[in-house]
């Protein structure tokens, strides 16, 4: 098996990323679908209503426990899939980053979630064929532009792994798990890869908390575009500072929690989460 020399994997990510990007700001540059729509408004919350929105998330888990399990298993499994082909590729040393930033791309993976919080909030009898109703919402197109926004800003993070990596390792790869684990946690390399890494990983976590908080529910229950639902989901996080940055610790610990085993968990957690995603635009906008 050959091992791609990573600067030329990384330059291929690059390009992928750069074209992924203009695809995306093509709907930012153009004149939206929901301009005579009001503009939406966001009211100030408190840390403690995150309690209530996460009871809320459960509650809606807890009704369609059965249904939600059942949708939700793609995202572990693609979890696994990711780590699988970082461990078959030879690139180890993006494990992590693999599993870890796939969680860049869950707003977009949870849209389904968001419409049976939607249907259940209005009354309406919910199934989890009803999670499918998202793919025949007016909002498709724009809900797949921010997709692909946050898929090119996963890839942006996967590269900017492998050169974190590069710049304190070199090109030479691992050539087992267990040599690269004593490599990371038992050298000063390894030890700055970890600090350098994580602090990356949180800029762009942050980065995509801010634009995506609330905007694929916003763009699911309202006719607005892109640029509107991601200019609200950032003013929501200027107006809401600190518990929006204790929702984005909420979801962090959440998905950590649930990938401890073997990802398994996550299918308990990412329904939660998705749930309670729309329980927290429902508090903030208006």
């Amino acid at each position: 098996m050959t091992i791609r020399n990573p600067v030329e994997w990384s330059a291929d990510q690059v390009k992928l990323a750069i074209h992924a990007v203009r695809s995306a700001n093509h709907e930012l540059l153009h004149v939206e679908q929901g301009a005579n729509v009001a503009r939406p408004l966001v009211r100030r919350i408190t840390v403690a209503d995150l309690k209530d929105v996460v009871a809320k998330g459960f509650a809606d888990f807890a009704a369609y426990r059965t249904d939600v399990l059942f949708i939700c298993l793609i995202y572990p499994l693609a979890g696994l899939l990711l780590a699988r082909f970082a461990l078959g590729q030879g690139m180890l040393p993006l494990l992590f980053p693999l599993v870890s930033g796939f969680a860049l791309i869950g707003p977009f993976a949870a849209a389904g979630l968001y419409e049976m919080s939607r249907r259940r909030e209005q009354g309406a009898a919910v199934t989890w064929f009803d999670a499918f109703g998202v793919f025949q919402s007016p909002a498709l197109g724009r809900i797949l532009e921010l997709g692909l926004l946050l898929t090119a800003i996963f890839v942006v993070w996967l590269v900017v792994a492998m050169a974190i990596y590069v710049a304190t390792f070199g090109l030479t790869m691992p050539t087992s798990y267990a040599t690269f684990a004593q490599e990371v946690f038992t050298t000063r390399a390894g030890w700055t890869l970890i600090l350098v890494g994580v602090g990356a990983g949180f800029l762009f976590a942050l980065l995509v908390l801010a634009i995506s908080a609330i905007s694929f529910p916003l763009l699911i229950d309202r006719p607005v575009g892109v640029s509107t639902a991601i200019r609200t989901s950032i003013r929501a996080f200027v107006v809401n500072p600190v518990p929006m940055l204790a929702w984005g610790l909420i979801v962090a610990g959440s998905l950590v929690l649930g990938a401890i085993p073997a990802l398994v968990g996550l299918i308990v957690v990412m329904p939660v989460l998705g749930h309670a995603t729309w329980h927290l635009y429902r508090r903030l906008v208006f």
